[in-house]
């Protein structure tokens, strides 16, 4: 089989997206050009990468091999890329970092905080829901993630970095506002704002509902703690969220925590990352750096 690293990388953005049309523009070429590169592929290979389905592209199952292949080598010309780096010191280096949406309220700072420390390294943040971040880490496309609870069918390294509890709040002028040790069973009065199923804090929420044999009910449902936030001042129900995206709202007078029995929820938030992966000398120092100084950040004013 003769290829090369130019159909390799044509192929792989065109599967990445199972769109000629975005692959093109994220590559800078025309389209005739990205279906040349990927149809002289197909001619080495001896086989169909894609099969048509309407307007939709799918892999095929040796477009799915290919696939798995051709990613592994990239990443190992972007591993050698950086350990090159690293012999001429932490001056250079690319670093991807994922973190879940409840994070991002603290992720910049902590980033602010590494990039002055190590100013040559290149940083990408991709804020995003746990359904995204569990696919990054399946298929091995991030250096490390900021999250909640580790899914358990990934073979992942994970660490606490920080505590991260979860608290029940609700508009001022509610009627539980002056309310102290509020039973539990209570809450069974109420309508919830929840997030989308599969985010981490729906997961702890339903769980301690369960546990406690309280029926749930529930109201709209939003992608973004910001949009329950928005929806809990606006009478609409109320929410679970961590107590740090809230601070403002709290400090301010916009929202109140309710002084729930059982609550806070106390969680943590992860460094997690591929089981096996080899991080990058930029990873290996972010990763020491969030170990050593991510509560300090936290407490810091802002």
């Amino acid at each position: 089989m003769h290829t090369t690293l130019r159909q390799m990388r044509v192929f792989t953005t065109v599967a990445k997206h199972l769109n000629y049309t975005r692959a093109a523009q994220e590559l800078h070429l025309s389209q005739p050009a990205v279906s040349m590169q990927v149809k002289q592929l197909e001619e080495s290979v001896g086989l169909p990468l894609f099969e048509h389905t309407g307007k939709k592209i799918q892999l095929t199952e040796a477009g799915k091999e290919i696939f798995q292949y051709v990613r592994t080598i990239f990443q190992t010309f972007e591993e050698m890329e950086e350990v090159l780096d690293a012999m001429k010191g932490l001056d250079t280096g690319r670093l991807n970092i994922a973190v879940a949406s409840t994070v991002n309220y603290f992720a910049p700072r902590l980033l602010a905080a590494f990039s002055r420390r190590y100013p040559g390294i290149d940083l990408s943040l991709d804020v995003t829901n746990r359904e995204r971040l569990m696919g990054l880490l399946k298929n091995n496309e991030i250096d490390i993630v900021l999250m909640g609870l580790p899914p358990e069918d990934i073979e992942l390294v994970y660490e606490p970095f920080m505590e991260n509890p979860l608290v029940v709040i609700a508009p001022p002028g509610h009627a539980l506002q002056h309310e102290r040790r509020i039973p539990a069973q209570r809450l069974a009065e109420e309508v919830f704002i929840m997030r989308e199923e599969g985010s981490g804090t729906r997961l702890a929420m339903e769980r301690f509902f369960t546990e406690q044999s309280i029926p749930l009910s529930t109201g709209m449902q939003m992608t973004r703690n910001e949009a329950i936030k928005q929806a809990v001042r606006a009478g609409m129900g109320l929410g679970v969220v961590s107590s740090h995206t809230i601070e403002l709202e709290v400090e301010t007078g916009r929202l109140l925590v309710l002084d729930v029995v059982g609550f806070p929820l106390q969680r943590h938030w992860y460094m997690v990352y591929r089981k096996g992966k080899r991080l990058s000398p930029p990873a290996r120092a972010f990763h020491d750096f969030v170990l050593a100084e991510a509560l300090r950040i936290k407490q810091e004013p802002v």
